[in-house]
């Protein structure tokens, strides 16, 4: 396997290393394994005992730090940039049900015997009953603790929990990079995922998008370190975090394929040496000699065996004992795992929603029949509006492709290669290493297994994640937020393929001293200012974010792909709105949800005595957000105001995203003569003579 691909054991040090040798490990620039022994032929200082502790207390900080810093650093960034977003039409929804929910839950604190009586709990959690309460929760808890505290603004308050949860995706995602990859690598990983223009958008949001994306990570984690040994604890955490996932979104559903599927490709190298030792011992000629202890030799290679002892690694143990021992590890790497997920994780995920308490079997496929059969909503994509199926199953793969930085894709790519590589070499190094050869030889197969073990799990959890829209009666409305829950693990094959082009550069260019050093800051500099700098500008029209690669979003309008849904961009005319609109104007809100226009007037980012308005007649004010198949409204609009010219217009890089139109006031009555001015009135004209009557 490769040097990049090594899994990471500076967390669980081998104790009988030196503890120089362990601390040069530790400390190396990209923390690998090996990461002291890149520079050929260089000697490293020789370290005191005193040193060699403290740098290997150090490195072992390092990491934590690294840990907490991502996290902090995202969430502050999403909490500081917060109040220039608008809310998006769902969030509005959600604000409502989080109300709701929390008067329930007042109603717990000073009456618990009527909150919890049927019909208390049918009236209070009927609301948006189509989605589990988990996430509407915090949202409300946060508000209720935090509203006027931490927060000037109502609505931040009720996003918060999302930007927490997803700041700590970003983190983890670190985390499982760095064991598996590498610190450089690691790091890399998690920017690469948190700079990625949806990303940023949607971890804003009082939404469950962005902590269902999460979620999935953090039981894939769990899963993959119940793998590993004394993983048992993660394999009671990996239950518990996938009945909170099941209880953020149903998109956890398909997270239980990708791991079984998993289980099996790990288990794959084991399979192929009791084949093979099932052969040998079927082929190889019987010798005569004394067996070895507990192992009886007949037909087995001997060369190389020591002539007492167990039995090389990879062979089957006779005897009930034996096998007992390896059916106990086997349970607890993986399937314990997955059992518990499947007896835990649905009573988390009764447990956290009252309204399945009563009627369960009956509410439960009513939420499984809502979106297996949802609704089919409106997108635009290449110039045509998709209002049914077939939809084209070339959707997800360009909105991808043309809205994560081109960057990180090809260093995904260079991952999925490496990944790959190691595979082919550690299967061809299994192969070639005699079943009967030294412990020290067949430590070389070893490495198999782990490279084998989180390849094979992200890639899962990547191709599981796209999985529903290779089927074209799958909705593809809502844009890329229904496949976030991939990007994670794209990010962790993008930080692989840092880890290996920075290896390559050392190796290449013979880099020793401080530049071996210097390497991973410039290196991951160059490769993250791109993503940064996109991220950055894209902030807040995060849905209209498009790479180059297309032509950014001047490009995707040009080729007739969305360039926003939700309405949300209602909050970037709030400024024009508060100067222009009359005292108590009627605000027409198009695309922009009730509520989510009522938390701008909360926020007092929008006056007050604004008024939202349902229809077109009536109001004086128009907001028309661009959609194709909405240009039906803005002719409404033009024929109603009696004017086609919007009073203002919100671009992002020159494309008009949000318009504002104003009634045209009534024209003007003409205005009464003056009076003439007083003067002495002129005598009136003499009446004419009465005509002589006429004579006899």
């Amino acid at each position: 396997m490769s040097e990049a691909a090594t899994p990471d054991t500076s967390a669980t040090p081998d104790e009988s290393a030196p503890s120089e040798a362990r601390a040069r490990e530790a400390s190396a620039p990209d923390a690998t394994p090996e990461g002291a022994k890149h520079a050929k032929g260089a000697e490293t200082p020789a370290l005191s005992p005193r040193s060699a502790r403290a740098a290997w207390s150090w490195a072992r900080a390092v990491d934590p730090l690294i840990f907490c810093g991502l996290f902090g650093a995202y969430l502050a960034a999403l909490v500081g940039t917060a109040h220039t977003l608008g809310y998006a039409r769902d969030e509005g929804f959600y604000f409502h049900a989080a109300g709701t929910y929390g008067r329930w839950f007042e109603q717990l604190l000073s009456n618990p015997s009527r909150a919890l009586s049927p019909n208390v709990i049918d009236r209070f959690w009927q609301e948006n009953r189509e989605h589990p309460a988990l996430m509407k929760s915090l949202f409300w808890l946060s508000q209720y603790s935090l509203d006027g505290r931490w927060f000037s603004e109502r609505g931040t308050s009720l996003r918060f929990p999302a930007m927490v949860i997803s700041s700590l995706g970003v983190a983890t995602t670190f985390a499982f990079g760095r064991r598996c990859v590498g610190r450089a690598g690691g790091i890399v990983a998690a920017l690469a995922f948190a700079l990625m223009p949806q990303v940023f958008y949607h971890s804003h949001l009082a939404c469950f998008d962005m902590p269902i994306a999460s979620f999935w990570l953090f039981v894939a984690y769990a899963y993959y370190r119940s793998t590993q040994a004394r993983g048992w604890p993660w394999a009671i955490a990996a239950a518990v975090l996938y009945g909170l996932a099941l209880e953020t979104k149903h998109n956890a559903w398909y997270l239980p394929p990708a791991l079984v599927a998993h289980l099996l490709a790990a288990g794959f190298p084991a399979f192929v040496r009791r084949l093979r030792a099932r052969r040998s011992s079927a082929t190889a000629p019987r010798t005569a000699g004394p067996p070895t202890a507990g192992l009886p030799t007949a037909g087995l290679p001997t060369a190389g065996l020591p002539t007492a002892g167990p039995p090389p690694a990879g062979l089957p143990t006779e005897g009930r004992p034996g096998l007992f021992r390896g059916f106990g590890r086997w349970l607890l790497r993986g399937p314990l795992a997955l059992a518990l997920m499947v007896s835990i994780g649905p009573l988390v995920f009764y447990a956290l929603w009252p309204w399945i308490w009563r009627d369960t079997w009956a509410r439960l496929a009513w939420y499984f029949e809502f979106h297996w059969q949802h609704v089919y909503y409106n997108m635009e994509f290449l110039g045509r509006t998709y209002f049914e199926p077939p939809f084209p199953l070339t959707y997800a793969p360009l909105m991808t492709l043309a809205t994560v930085p081109l960057i990180t894709l090809v260093l995904a790519a260079c991952g999925v290669v490496v990944a790959l590589a190691a595979m082919v070499r550690g299967v061809r190094t299994e192969s070639h290493v005699p079943l009967a050869a030294s412990p020290s030889l067949r430590a070389q197969a070893s490495l198999l297994p782990d490279s084998w073990s989180f390849g094979v799990l992200w890639a899962a959890c990547l191709v599981l994640s796209y999985s529903p829209w290779l089927l074209p009666t799958t909705p593809i409305f809502g844009g890329t937020k229904h496949w976030l829950n991939a990007y994670p693990f794209l990010a962790l094959f993008a930080g692989w393929g840092f880890a290996a082009l920075l290896r390559v550069l050392r190796d290449a260019l013979a880099l020793g001293g401080p530049l071996r050093l210097a390497a991973p800051w410039v290196l991951g500099a160059c490769t993250m200012v791109g993503p940064l700098a996109m991220t950055w500008h894209s902030h807040p029209w995060g849905l209209t974010a498009y790479t180059p690669l297309v032509g950014g979003a001047p490009g995707a309008a040009t080729l007739g792909l969305n360039r926003s849904f939700w309405g949300y961009t209602t909050g970037s005319v709030t400024g024009y709105l508060n100067d222009v609109a009359a005292r108590g104007a009627r605000v027409f809100l198009h695309d922009t949800a009730l509520d989510s226009f009522r938390m701008l007037q909360k926020d007092r980012r929008l006056r007050s005595d604004l008024k939202p308005w349902g229809a077109v007649a009536g109001s004086s004010v128009a907001l028309y957000h661009h959609e194709q198949h909405m240009s039906r409204v803005e002719h409404m609009i033009w024929v109603d105001y009696g004017t086609t010219s919007p009073s203002q217009v919100a671009t992002f890089d020159g494309v008009p995203m949000v318009w504002v139109y104003l009634r045209p006031s009534a024209p003007a009555k003409e205005p009464k003569p003056p009076p003439p001015k007083a003067t002495s009135p002129e005598p009136p004209p003499p009446e004419p003579p009465s005509p002589e009557p006429p004579s006899p």
